[in-house]
């Protein structure tokens, strides 16, 4: 009976430290997957100007960015890049960068929308670049401040403004989370280049071909763990706001994206409410679409803007 109760015993004491190990693994993989520091802060910003050519980065230094600021619902300032238009215009487009970037990775859009007569508005997301934050929000947080900045848009700009919303990877997600917001019917139209229809289906995506980690119970584990923190994972069910949207929308996506799951393309396209559109290039990588083909990708937007913007 004793030689019993000492198995038991050790099994029990071998499961209690498995369990921690799943515990502590999953506090592990949450933390560092959202967490943002300093550093990282500014690595990302470098990241970004790095990617670009010099003539594009010369290109935004020559049109003088103004800085933009606000301050969050949750008491985080936010900065942002305002490029005037040439000529006086009630046109702007809103670019949101993808995840471990800043600002500056949107500096060809930038390019190509300043180019049509456009100002253009160029945040860093939370945890990005200059902007404030520790919680990195892959689109679900930053929804509420992407609303923040087209309120300041049309207050700054006027009544008349003409938005367009443009976002990459995270930013697609980010643009749109935000068209399920309540928006002002200056927003004309989104425009998201390879995002993903949940925040939890791309982790579970990024453990299994990524990192090749067990998503069970691991994922489900950081998802519960992910209630301390400033949103659960589960929360970000950007599928579901372009149920709520009529805001048109254009999705683009190559059929070679290795980080966001292909199948995404369709399933936002099925969820989208509103005028919508999507494009898969047959060669493209993930956010690659515009680098294999300029011309064909800008030609696209603005064949598909062309109903929704006037001028």
């Amino acid at each position: 009976m004793k030689t019993w109760q000492k198995v038991v015993g050790g099994v029990a004491a071998l499961s209690a430290v498995g369990a921690v190990s799943v515990l502590g693994a999953a506090a592990g993989l949450y933390l560092s997957a959202t967490r943002s520091y300093a550093r990282s802060r500014r690595q990302s910003k470098e990241r970004a100007i790095r990617e670009n050519t010099a003539a594009d980065n010369a290109w935004y230094l020559r049109h003088h960015p103004v800085e933009w600021t606000q301050i969050s619902q949750d008491g985080l300032c936010l900065r942002a890049s305002w490029l005037a238009a040439e000529q006086p215009t009630d046109k702007v487009a809103i670019l949101a960068h993808g995840l471990g970037h800043a600002r500056e990775q949107m500096i060809p859009w930038a390019r190509v929308f300043h180019d049509w007569g456009y100002a253009v508005l160029m945040p860093d997301a939370r945890a990005h670049g200059e902007s404030d934050g520790h919680t990195i929000g892959y689109g679900w947080t930053d929804r509420h401040d992407y609303q923040q900045w087209v309120n300041q848009v049309v207050a700054k700009n006027g009544d008349q403004s003409q938005i367009v919303m443009l976002g990459i990877s995270m930013g697609a997600a980010t643009v749109m989370a935000t068209a399920g917001e309540k928006l002002p019917a200056n927003v004309k139209a989104i425009i998201a280049d390879s995002g993903y229809a949940s925040v939890l289906g791309e982790a579970r995506f990024r453990m299994r071909h990524e990192f090749h980690v067990p998503t069970q119970p691991t994922l489900a584990i950081a998802d519960q763990y992910s209630r301390l923190g400033d949103y659960r994972l589960a929360d970000g069910d950007i599928a579901n706001q372009l149920r709520k949207s009529h805001i048109p929308l254009l999705l683009i996506q190559g059929a070679n994206d290795e980080t966001v799951p292909v199948e995404n393309l369709d399933l936002l396209y099925q969820a989208a409410a509103g005028p919508k559109q999507k494009y898969r290039d047959p060669v493209a990588a993930h956010i690659a679409t515009r680098e294999e083909d300029p011309e064909r990708y800008d030609r696209l937007v603005a064949d598909f803007l062309a109903p929704y913007v006037r001028g």
